[in-house]
């Protein structure tokens, strides 16, 4: 498989990104290696937080000191094909399967159980189908703006809207496609943030494809995985938490399907993060964090 590697010169000097890099070698599928990037802070019960499209784990900064200054570990992958992990060129090369193996791929190799999930955007897309399929290494699920579709529900039509935007525009405006889904104004440096992993176009072929890969359809390929991961998670009993902003149009409205749904999402301290946007981490990265620590609080075993 063909890929890039975003130099590491593109990384300097990030606002609020202090973190020793950390890598790991996840196989590509095609008898080849790919190199995934993670942040791995502090010690204690593991918050693993999983980003979304176009986003990297530059997008939990805000968190990462909050989980870490209650005495978890933070970790935050970046996806294949973003942040600091390797980039495919290929659009082809990224499939909602592959990207469900990488994870679980990083999961093992990472070696955390008790883990309490974080997951926004694709990271919940990815996220659940790899707790449903593996739920002996998950103790709770914060969901954050996120879903599993399965295609066979409709999807509003701001996202229709971004899926059109995302394969017509001639430059794929990563920084600012973040900035604009916010409620707050990210300054340039931090625009400059999310831009970083994508030196040029060439670096962008999972950014473009991902948006094709949501099941929107009852034949989409990932439908019937989901519809199994849906089965498994209509019985979870682990504690599930949805943490979604008030001014999201795309995901609006997701929280009560997983709080009807999950039987661990009954009775819990559901909360709505006030004046975000899609990119809630961006907007109350520190209040959201407080939340998971609270939920993480309760039942979390120490050196997960």
């Amino acid at each position: 498989m063909k890929f890039v590697r975003t130099p590491d010169e593109c990384f300097e000097g990030l606002p609020g990104y202090p973190f020793a890099p950390h890598y790991l070698d996840v196989d590509d599928g095609e008898g080849g290696k790919l190199r995934m990037h993670y942040v791995d802070e502090g010690e204690g019960g593991t918050v693993l937080m999983l980003h979304g499209e176009p986003s990297w784990s530059f997008l939990y900064r805000k968190m990462v000191p909050v989980i870490v200054g209650a005495g978890l570990r933070a970790v935050a992958p970046d996806l294949i094909g973003f942040g600091k992990s390797d980039k495919p060129t290929e659009r082809t090369d990224y499939t909602y399967a592959r990207h469900v193996g990488w994870i679980w791929a990083f999961i093992e190799k990472t070696g955390p159980r008790d883990i309490t999930l974080v997951c926004q955007d694709w990271g919940s897309l990815i996220g659940l189908r790899v707790a449903a399929e593996h739920q002996d290494r998950f103790a709770r699920i914060v969901v954050a703006n996120g879903g599993m579709p399965t295609g066979d529900q409709q999807m509003p039509e701001a996202f229709f809207a971004w899926q059109k935007f995302s394969q017509e525009t001639p430059v794929f405006p990563t920084g600012m496609i973040v900035a604009r889904t916010c409620t707050s104004s990210p300054p340039e440096d931090v625009i400059r943030g999310y831009d970083a992993p994508f030196p040029d176009e060439s670096f962008k072929a999972g950014a473009r494809q991902f948006p094709l890969l949501v099941p929107s359809s009852p034949n989409d390929p990932a439908a019937p995985a989901n519809r199994a991961a849906w089965e498994v998670l209509m019985k979870w009993e682990k504690p599930v938490l949805t943490a979604f902003s008030d001014k999201d149009p795309i995901t609006r409205g997701g929280e009560t399907i997983i709080q009807k749904l999950i039987p661990g999402a009954k009775d819990q301290p559901h909360t709505t993060i006030k004046d975000a946007g899609h990119f809630l981490q961006e907007d109350k990265g520190e209040e959201l964090a407080h939340v998971v620590v609270e939920f993480a609080r309760g039942v979390t075993s120490p050196g997960a």
